[in-house]
């Protein structure tokens, strides 16, 4: 770890959890919103949710998914954690981002079908993310060895030397 670094961790932590519960509760929540976009209220009604379920997801959440990914990313390095369950999160950050893209993509349907598109039920990307989130919660508190079945070339430096000239410090 870099030593004139490691006092702002816990703040970089603090910023990373912190938009990870926005991200979550907004991809939670949008749908749940878009679920009250009945095609039979009022073209004032129709208005006010699309416009609502818009800038959230374009002003709220996805800034807080940004910045949990950036953050995230910012202290793989700083701590150095490079192990297999920290990739086994990768793809479990994978899901919500696609799970994201699909709360996005209901979005942009509804507001450009003018009420022709019924949106996916508001559990399915909620039980998702529920699911998801509680098994990086999981990985990221009990910290397992998850060294099952990889080669040791995967799992520990061989020493080799990498194809092309790296600078040294």
């Amino acid at each position: 770890m870099i030593g004139w670094l490691e006092p702002i961790v816990p703040h970089i932590k603090a910023a990373h959890v912190s938009a990870l519960a926005i991200w979550c509760a907004g991809v939670i929540a949008l749908p749940l919103m878009l679920a009250h976009h009945d095609p039979a209220i009022g073209q004032a009604d129709y208005a006010r949710i699309r416009h609502y379920t818009h800038y959230a997801y374009a002003f709220g959440v996805t800034p807080a998914a940004v910045v949990t990914v950036a953050t995230g990313t910012m202290l793989i390095f700083l701590r150095d954690v490079f192990t297999p369950w920290m990739f086994t999160k990768f793809v479990l950050v994978a899901v919500l981002v696609a799970t994201h893209g699909f709360v996005g993509h209901q979005i942009l349907r509804v507001s450009e079908t003018a009420g022709r598109f019924r949106p996916a039920h508001p559990a399915t990307p909620a039980i998702v993310t529920l699911l998801t989130a509680l098994a990086i919660l999981f990985l990221v508190l009990a910290k397992p060895d998850l060294r099952f079945g990889f080669p040791s070339w995967l799992t520990e430096p061989v020493g080799g030397q990498l194809p092309f000239a790296v600078p040294s410090r």
